[in-house]
């Protein structure tokens, strides 16, 4: 009888140690897919790659740390089962990614911190991007590539001959009618306590979330706000080699779990095998 009981108990733990592998893969699986959603933003502009954070899941308490052993003695250290891991969140790294010279007048790029704000279809929705890959739409007003206008209502004259945007963020224009530049408006950042909080939509966009906290707004080269810099862009912030090295830690992780469920599944095959 104590045989059997001794069998059963073993089985199980075999059988809890083949979910707790499984748990393992499932987690190195996304974060595969993380890294290859990094590389394959590796030339996005304004990209800004992503990290997976993990959590070990509940543990069963089998001897309580502490537990009393015998008069006036205790348990130092107890005995606890995990039960593996799950993921238990995305977050985006916000560094600042390496300028490109790009020479085309409505490429802008932020040198700091701060978004740049775009509406979206519906004109009122206000969305965040570190893409400023911007230019005139037949109206004259600065759009991104999706046709996403800059919310700041900047319209470019018809007769515009250059286009000049300074440091904190002021567009002036040399027009056909004045060869001295004029002011037509100014570019205003945005800027969040947790930018790791906001929503990712895709498009190089982003939505204020409750995580985010409400988006704060100044001008460009105050009160904290990077500087504008007119001609360039801001690449991905992806290293290549290190999503490699990621890559290749979290593949043998996801061999080891395998190997995991390989070994208790021979060790249950074994433990079936058993006669009294």
């Amino acid at each position: 009888m104590r045989c059997g009981f001794i069998f059963v108990e073993r089985s199980l733990s075999l059988i809890r140690a083949l979910w707790t592998a499984a748990s393992g893969m499932r987690a190195q699986q996304m974060n595969v897919d993380m890294i290859a959603n990094n590389l394959a933003n590796v030339n996005t502009t304004g990209f800004k790659k992503t990290r997976i954070d993990f959590q070990d899941l509940f543990y069963q308490t089998i001897r309580a740390p502490g537990a009393p052993v015998a008069q006036g003695t205790q348990t130092p250290n107890g005995l606890q089962v995990g039960h593996g891991v799950r993921s238990a969140g995305t977050k985006k790294l916000f560094i600042q990614g390496n300028p490109i010279a790009t020479q085309q007048k409505y490429d802008l790029m932020i040198e700091g911190d701060g978004f740049f704000q775009v509406l979206g279809a519906d004109g009122t929705t206000i969305y965040y991007t570190r893409d400023g890959a911007f230019q005139p739409d037949s109206q004259g007003q600065l759009v991104t590539v999706d046709g996403f206008r800059l919310a700041d209502n900047i319209t470019i004259p018809s007769d515009t001959l250059d286009t000049i945007v300074s440091k904190d963020g002021t567009i002036s224009v040399i027009t056909s009618g004045s060869p001295v530049p004029q002011s037509i408006g100014q570019i205003t950042l945005a800027r969040f306590v947790n930018p790791a909080g906001l929503e990712n939509i895709g498009r190089n966009l982003y939505a204020e979330t409750n995580a985010s906290g409400q988006a704060s707004t100044g001008t460009p080269a105050s009160q904290g706000f990077g500087i504008m810099n007119q001609g360039f862009l801001e690449l991905s912030n992806v290293e290549v080699v290190e999503e490699m090295v990621r890559m290749i830690t979290a593949q043998r992780a996801y061999e080891a779990n395998s190997r995991a469920i390989l070994t208790s599944d021979d060790m249950l095959a074994t433990a079936n095998q058993l006669r009294r």
